[in-house]
């Protein structure tokens, strides 16, 4: 057997840059009608990567959040895991002995598991799938995508959601760079509107839980203006309630950027282990004519910086350039800071029950039209 998992309490798994595989990730979406569960999982380096001839084995945890259908049926979520990353041509056998080992703790009515893959999209490695400017134009057909990640199994169980949950897309930036560097590698205008911002007396400053009405005030502006689902502020104030507070933990950091006294721009920084995460902004129209929201990133970049930060992790863009995009204007926002875009694999289910799957299938389909 190449891989083994064991059952964890969600509060014993390991510190992670992964923010969304953390005990602080559990439970949160334990508030939202989810049951996490922490695993750990121990792979063979072979299954890994298929050249090894080493026959000793790597370990890791696994946080995987169980959802309700309705009475009867539920699904396995796996935000952004497993972090455990084999070779390309493995993905596959990968996934799927997991998932057959893996399902022995699951209820036994669990339809499928999603897993958010956050390993490198296997599309953007490959030059084919890049425009004469050098921008990626995303995967190929769903049918393709799914011939080759089934390669080599033995059941070609694994689908291509209908979404995807988590950013598929992002820009990480390298925090080992003094900010002398970090400053050189931005764009001019990005640079520019910087140190406009402090010219023009705006600041960023830190704030606890009595801030969180201020926060709201900005993202139900930010959310009716962008046509967004809103959120509740209970939902805010558990990400603040259940950050770690040991060492080792999850912090939450809000940052409000102010011109005398007046909020602009907002957002929740979420710092584990090595990583700084961009988790939630917000933004009154005015600051358009104030650069406060360039501020505010340099701000998060300092704080994540101070924390031991290694990387930033802006959380969510366009894949490329295209205009039409609707997050393109976020592309160019993020892409101004110099950081590298990343592409993931996005949402794959491993199907346990296909009969029911394919009815949920049309389900969630039908409600992203």
């Amino acid at each position: 057997m190449n891989c083994q998992v064991v059952k964890k309490e969600l509060n014993d798994l390991k510190p992670t840059n992964v923010l969304p595989q953390t005990s602080f990730w559990g439970k949160i979406k334990n508030n939202q009608g989810f049951i996490p569960a922490g695993f750990e999982i121990t792979v063979s380096k072979d299954l890994i990567n298929s050249q090894s001839q080493n026959t000793k084995f790597t370990n890791d945890d696994l946080l995987i959040l169980i959802k309700y259908l309705d009475a009867n049926y539920c699904f396995a979520y796996v935000p952004y895991g497993p972090k455990i990353e084999p070779a390309f041509e493995n993905h596959g056998i990968f996934l799927e002995e997991l998932s057959e080992i893996i399902k022995g703790q699951l209820p036994s009515n669990c339809v499928f598991i999603r897993y958010d893959l956050m390993w490198q999209n296997q599309w953007s490695k490959e030059d084919d799938y890049y425009d004469e400017d050098g921008n990626w134009t995303g995967p190929p057909s769903e049918y393709i995508q799914e011939m080759r990640l089934n390669y080599n199994t033995q059941n070609y169980k694994l689908r291509k959601s209908p979404g995807d949950n988590l950013p598929m897309n992002t820009f990480f930036l390298d925090l080992k760079k003094d900010n002398e560097e970090l400053l050189r590698g931005m764009r001019y205008h990005t640079r520019n509107r910087i140190k406009k911002a402090s010219k023009k007396g705006i600041e960023v400053n830190e704030y606890g839980v009595e801030k969180i009405d201020d926060w709201f005030k900005l993202y139900t502006e930010t959310a009716i203006r962008s046509n967004l689902p809103k959120q509740t502020p209970d939902y805010f104030e558990q990400i603040w309630k259940n950050q770690d507070n040991s060492q080792q933990g999850v912090k939450v950091k809000l940052l409000i950027a102010e011109h005398e006294g007046n909020p602009l721009s907002s957002m929740f920084l979420a710092l584990s282990k090595n990583r700084g995460t961009y988790l939630f902004g917000a933004s009154t129209a005015m600051q358009n004519k104030m650069p406060a929201s360039y501020a505010l990133q340099w701000k998060a970049i300092q704080v994540s910086k101070e924390h031991g930060c290694s990387e930033y992790d802006m959380f969510g863009s366009a894949p490329n350039l295209d205009q039409n995009h609707p997050l393109s204007g976020v592309h160019r926002f993020k892409r101004g800071f110099g950081g590298e875009l990343f592409h993931r694999m996005g949402c794959w289910d491993y199907v346990f029950d296909e009969y029911t799957y394919q009815n949920v299938r049309i389900v969630e389909s039908s409600s992203k039209n």
